[in-house]
């Protein structure tokens, strides 16, 4: 991803409202799978971490990555935003 891109999304990003919470058990296989449906209904997903959650957003958002295949975007404080390009038709995608 380039930085003319992932300027694009952290712009994009901007306006979000958290779509998953991530609370003191930290990464479950439920909110995993709740990051990869919201990822492929809307590409764009932010994630953000309860104060309870020990982990740091930065190794919180590496291990979604690696997980999931999807792009950091941007992580900052207790809250981090992830891209990846969804197959489902009949979206609006986000260009690029």
């Amino acid at each position: 991803m380039t930085t003319k891109q992932r300027s694009k999304l952290k712009g994009l990003a901007n306006t979000l409202k958290p779509s998953v919470t991530v609370g003191k058990e930290e990464l479950t296989q439920n909110i995993i799978r709740e990051i990869q449906t919201a990822l492929y209904h809307r590409e764009l997903v932010k994630v953000a971490a309860l104060k309870s959650c020990d982990t740091s957003a930065r190794t919180l958002c590496d291990e979604v990555c690696r997980i999931l295949g999807c792009e950091a975007v941007q992580c900052i404080g207790k809250r981090f935003v992830v891209y990846k390009r969804s197959d489902k038709e009949g979206i609006e995608h986000i260009e690029l």
